[in-house]
């Protein structure tokens, strides 16, 4: 009898154990990526240099659900960035850097998630930017200078909540909020993000919205080893700017496809505003002077051809002009990006891209404008060209 009962127990933990099995999923992912990188002028001088993550961001991460009955999913994501080249730890020392979320996802209502995730806006419009596809999206070589839009996803939004639409006949919209945290300054450090995007057939649109107080230390500075007291955004397209109260950024794209090839466009407007309203140290004497509000305009349009269904080829051209801040005569930047991708399987992938950016005028620093390709150190004249040829890997 005893064996009977322990072979019946056994049976329904087994039992049990493949239902609950059934009704879950946890997936591991990832980038690996490696490549060459010849640049022109970096502080002066050319460099050839191995580089991680250019075409595809290098990461791990677990992703998993956990069916909960009558369409309704609890969902979560962890994911940490990482440099192949040397191993270390990705987003300024933030382990989870790239994702920490968990949340409810319905198929009637759509999904909430909470944590640290990325931006809404960025979800809606990034797509139509060439540096967010396949123009180094890795390493934001084809981003616009500085990622001055956030449309390759430099910063994410810490302690947020952020919600997303099902879709209705094509139509997607969603919206976060991120706390800012600081007892007795409710308004300090907070992000607002609203976005809403469109698919119909071979036309894709999107349009995004983001307002974020104390931008230097909330939106560029929200990583484990930035600065709490100094200036947190490296880019001298926008560092100068790093005393603003609120960076707002409205973003609109889209594209349209025609059998194997494709064409997108890209407006975004971005304002740092109240300029000398937060204390940052490290100003110089130029930029401590600054009020008011800076602009960035930047349009885009790119193309992109699917040759075959293994060789994928693409071009672009930007165009981003600043000015308005007191002090300062405003710069213009001109952007061309070039890029091929072959892929040998829907996992493995080689790829070459060059970025040629050219710069006049004055920039945030209140000096002479010099060509600043994103993710890069800065160039010490107005031109600056990078070729990347390298290897991805998505597992």
């Amino acid at each position: 009898m005893k064996n009977s009962i322990s072979t019946l127990s056994i049976a329904t933990l087994v039992l049990f154990a493949g239902v609950a099995h059934a009704q879950s999923s946890v997936t591991l992912y990832g980038i690996a990526d490696a490549g060459f990188v010849y640049n022109s002028n970096v502080k002066g001088g050319r460099q050839i240099a191995l580089v991680g993550g250019n075409e595809g961001a290098n990461r791990w991460g677990v992703i998993g659900s956990e069916d909960l009955g009558g369409g309704l999913k609890a969902i979560f994501n962890l994911e940490a960035g990482f440099n192949l080249a040397n191993g270390t730890i990705g987003q300024n020392g933030t382990f989870w850097g790239r994702a920490a979320t968990v949340g409810l996802s319905s198929a009637d209502y759509g999904t909430v998630t909470l944590g640290r995730q990325n931006s809404d806006s960025w979800a809606a419009v990034g797509y139509f930017e060439a540096g967010n596809s396949w123009a180094a999206s890795g390493a934001e070589y084809g981003a616009h200078p500085g990622d001055v839009d956030n449309l390759d996803n430099s910063n994410r939004l810490n302690n947020s909540i952020l919600y997303r639409s099902k879709s209705y006949n094509g139509l997607t919209f969603g919206g976060a909020y991120s706390f800012g945290g600081k007892a007795g300054e409710f308004s300090q450090n907070q992000i607002w993000d609203l976005s809403a995007g469109y698919v119909n057939g071979p036309v894709k649109l999107g349009v995004g919205y983001i307002l974020a107080k104390d931008p230097n230390f909330s939106f560029f500075g929200n990583k484990a080893n930035d600065s709490t007291t100094g200036i947190n955004i490296s880019s001298p397209v926008t560092a100068g700017y790093a005393s603003a109260g609120s960076q707002q950024i409205i973003a609109a794209g889209g594209s349209y496809a025609f059998g194997p090839a494709t064409v997108g466009m890209v407006y975004s407007n971005t304002q740092f505003q109240d300029l000398g309203t937060v204390s940052v140290a490290g100003l110089n004497a130029t930029e401590a002077t600054y009020h008011g509000t800076a602009t960035f305009n930047t349009g885009e349009l790119n193309f992109k051809y699917q040759f075959t269904p293994s060789l994928l080829l693409g071009v672009s051209y930007s165009y981003t002009r600043n000015g308005g801040a007191s002090n300062e005569g405003g710069a213009h930047y001109q952007q061309v990006d070039l890029g091929a991708v072959y892929s040998f399987s829907k996992r493995t992938s080689v790829y070459a891209i060059a970025v040629h950016q050219a710069a006049s005028g004055t920039d945030s620093t209140g000096g002479r404008a010099v060509a600043a390709i994103a993710g890069t150190s800065g160039s010490s004249t107005n031109a600056e060209t990078l070729v990347t040829v390298g290897l991805t890997h998505k597992f």
